[in-house]
């Protein structure tokens, strides 16, 4: 996930009352009709409960900006 994706799952998720789970996180994206590419990012997030946006935000696969070959996860 790139800085602006970052900011395209901060936006979809603004509102969401946490603790949420994987399931709720991505109802409610969906209800305000978030774009694919950030439902993409949400679909790939870990089935958990989350505390946070934050938390949410972590947990989305990481991709390098530009150029940079292959992809890193948030540790």
């Amino acid at each position: 996930m790139t800085k602006r994706d970052e900011m395209r799952v901060d936006k979809a998720l603004q509102g969401l009352d946490f603790p949420a789970d994987r399931d709720e996180i991505l109802d409610f994206a969906t209800d305000r009709e978030a774009d694919a590419e950030t439902l993409t990012a949400l679909r790939s997030i870990p089935s958990a409960r989350y505390a946070s946006k934050d938390e949410v935000l972590h947990a989305v696969p990481q991709e390098p900006e530009g150029d940079a070959p292959g992809g890193t996860a948030r540790g």
